[in-house]
């Protein structure tokens, strides 16, 4: 089963080869929440492939994300990037056309993993795709990341993806040369991207001090 493949690959056993799903609301998310875990999976599963899914863009922040994924993707055998135009803010008064998308992506994929937004995450473009998730992707292990926003949302993480410190500057450095349209956003540092990965590592004792932590709701082994 597809929920076991998963979380077999979240419990270190290296080697098989996965699928991978990322689902992100807008350009940038699935860099922010989890980069350095894929760094870390495509490295740990050599030849996986991965689809990646923005649903909100512009033209100027579509060539950025596929920058961006561009290079953190590297290690996969296949890497499909999909970047949808769904008006940015608006997902839950857009769910028809939002979900018969995710139907269809069910339909041309069968993830061993689906990497997701969280769904106590406070943005409603990001709360409505994890609900979609949940709604569309049944059998299958999501796994929920995380974003630091004004909102305060982050929550108390019980999965946690230890990182070195090479793959963890990698992952900053990635999302400071591609996303140049967020510059001007207060957040948007490598002192916040960092101080996020810091703090997860201590809670996990992660040996080089850094970590991207995930919420689970159901592991099969």
């Amino acid at each position: 089963m597809s929920l076991r493949a998963g979380a077999r690959a979240l419990l270190g056993d290296a080697g098989a080869p996965l699928t991978i799903l990322c689902l992100g609301a807008h350009c940038d998310d699935v860099e922010i929440g989890c980069g350095g875990t894929l760094l870390r999976l495509l490295s740990d599963h050599p030849g996986s492939t991965v689809h990646f899914v923005a649903l909100a863009s512009t033209p100027a922040r579509e060539a950025e994300t596929r920058a961006a994924v561009g290079e953190l993707l590297a290690g996969a055998a296949r890497a499909e990037i999909t970047v949808k135009a769904f008006r940015d803010g608006y997902f839950p008064f857009m769910g028809p056309d939002i979900k018969d998308f995710f139907e269809q992506t069910k339909r041309a994929c069968a993830p061993d993993l689906v990497l997701t937004h969280h769904r106590h995450d406070r943005h409603q473009d990001h709360r409505f795709v994890a609900e979609l998730t949940w709604n569309t992707f049944r059998d299958h292990l999501i796994v929920e990341y995380e974003i630091p926003k004004y909102e305060g949302d982050l929550g108390h993480p019980n999965v946690y993806v230890p990182l070195t410190a090479a793959v963890a500057r990698r992952k900053i450095d990635v999302l400071l040369r591609s996303f140049k349209s967020q510059a001007s956003r207060a957040w948007f540092r490598a002192e916040t991207f960092e101080a996020v990965m810091r703090l997860r590592g201590v809670e996990c004792n992660a040996p080089d001090g850094l970590a991207e932590a995930f919420h689970v709701a159901k592991l099969v082994v």
